[in-house]
């Protein structure tokens, strides 16, 4: 153990939609599998490494990756059901550590720092650690072991499916040299293929690179991204995920471009994100949305409210407001919004004096009837006859506190 400032262990399910339907449906099995709408204006969502070995992959449009494997068996999404396994996880994440960081559902941190009297060596706790999500779900996970958390989660990466990589921290640098700039934790395509174009394509180039030239190039993001190449990352392992946002994007069966057809499903992600935000007794701070044109670009824009909300209708009139700031005309195959900047509403926050009274009350009926009920039973007449959609995102909430309620 010497040399180990911190221990610091990245868990990640493998392929974890399609895997939790394999396991589900014994036929599908050792089969390719596509987990996501089945319709060509979708995306997929996870496959399987049956499907990836056709070079299949995740956020890719079905309609491609039907090309690429058209022997693949489609299997919709069930959320519900990948929270229910998720949560089987984190449990065993929690009889490990204390300090269990989620990022999504299917990985996390756990600091292990001064557990290796009870677990043994790195190589002791992660090997458990896979073992004891085997026995609770039946499913594999990758496992990487250092002492920083940039490093432990690209070793987690590296042997994929079902592996163990341990880098001991004296020989992080070194391991991270030869690999390509991608790997650098917050480098995304554009942002890596303009390192390549600096000249830096490998991590190792980022590290040997002169600091005032990566701020000159990059501002304060290639002084982030010096540090991360030499290993040196000191951010601690949270016990909460911090919610930076409660979303809902909407990927649609027809594209729009008329601002009514925009507006109501901006009305109803509105209301789906105020349901989600009044149930875990917050308020947000700003909206933002995203439209995403038919060629697959991204447009944001996003505005803070006048004051903190947790209304439906402050979220869509904000989002409203936006739309005229989007020169481009359309059509769009995606229509998003998320709240953000969060405080809790029992804290010090300076609420509306007009508030409505009878407009909280009659969204708090409509919240309990749709939970007790499911969320179709209770909808706008104008809904009716009217989905409009493909798919919906993935509810995170039942990892999330937010950052202002973390400190």
């Amino acid at each position: 153990m010497q040399g180990w400032p911190r221990i610091v262990l990245h868990a990640d399910m493998d392929a974890f939609y399609a895997s939790v339907e394999q396991r589900d449906n014994s036929r599908l099995r050792g089969r390719p599998v596509l987990v996501g709408p089945n319709s060509h204006r979708g995306v997929v969502l996870a496959a399987s490494y049956e499907a990836r070995r056709h070079g299949v992959g995740s956020a890719m449009p079905v309609a491609q990756a039907r090309r690429l494997c058209p022997h693949a068996v489609m299997a919709p999404p069930r959320f519900a059901r990948y929270q229910e396994v998720s949560q089987q996880v984190m449990a065993t994440f929690a009889d490990f550590s204390p300090k269990v960081e989620a990022l999504s559902l299917d990985e996390a941190f756990l600091d292990m720092s001064g557990a290796e009297g009870i677990f043994g060596p790195p190589a002791a706790m992660g090997q458990r650690l896979k073992a004891a999500v085997r026995e609770a779900t039946g499913l594999n996970i990758s496992v990487g072991i250092s002492s920083t958390k940039h490093v432990a989660k690209a070793a987690s990466a590296h042997d994929k499916p079902d592996g163990l990589t341990i880098v001991p921290p004296q020989q992080a640098k070194a391991w991270l040299a030869p690999l390509p700039v991608a790997k650098l934790w917050g480098a995304g395509p554009k942002t890596a293929a303009a390192l390549v174009g600096l000249g830096l394509a490998t991590i190792g180039d980022v590290a040997a690179a002169d600091t005032r030239f990566l701020h000159e190039r990059l501002g304060g993001l290639g002084l982030r991204f010096h540090e991360l190449a030499n290993a040196r990352d000191p951010r601690p392992v949270h016990r909460a995920r911090v919610a930076k946002s409660i979303g809902s994007d909407r990927t649609l069966d027809a594209d729009v471009s008329r601002r009514e057809d925009i507006e109501l499903h901006l009305r109803r992600s509105a209301e789906r994100i105020a349901r989600r935000t009044r149930a875990k007794g917050w308020l947000a701070g700003a909206i933002r949305i995203r439209l995403k044109t038919a060629r697959f670009q991204m447009l944001t824009r996003q505005r803070r409210l006048r004051t903190p909300s947790d209304s439906g209708t402050a979220f869509l009139a904000v989002a409203k407001s936006l739309l005229p700031r989007f020169e481009h005309p359309g059509p769009f195959r995606l229509v998003g919004m998320a709240a953000f900047s969060f405080s809790e509403r029992k804290g010090p926050t300076q609420l509306d004096f007009f508030e409505d009274d009878v407009r909280r009350r009659l969204d708090a009926t409509v919240d309990g009837l749709l939970l007790r009920f499911g969320n179709t039973a209770v909808m706008r007449a104008r809904d009716l006859g009217h989905p409009g959609t493909v798919q919906d995102g993935v509810n995170l909430d039942f990892l999330d506190a937010p950052a202002e309620l973390t400190s």
